[in-house]
């Protein structure tokens, strides 16, 4: 299930839509406006999340809309800066 998640979380699309649904639920066709995407492409992308148990969704007449169903997965992207800024700095000493 770790990995799942890992990979739910290892394509820049997918922590976009996570990122436009930390603000609110949001609709495939907003999604796909968002990251000037095909629907299709979207969709795929949410069913990967949904499947990690990262995201949820809901009908509401013709439209589902997704919501973050574990906001601590955006811990994940404070720890992954933290990562990356002291990845900058050991390559500066190192140089």
């Amino acid at each position: 299930m770790k990995a799942r998640v890992a990979k739910a979380l290892a394509h820049e699309s997918r922590l976009l839509i996570l990122d436009a649904l930390k603000r609110g639920d949001l609709c495939v066709s907003d999604l796909s406006a968002l990251l000037e995407a095909e629907q299709s492409t979207i969709s795929k992308h949410l069913s990967l999340l949904k499947n990690a148990g990262i995201v949820s969704d809901r009908r509401e007449g013709n439209k589902i809309f997704y919501h973050l169903e574990t906001p601590c997965v955006l811990d994940f992207f404070t720890c992954a800066l933290e990562v990356i800024q002291k990845h900058g700095r050991a390559i500066r000493v190192a140089e």
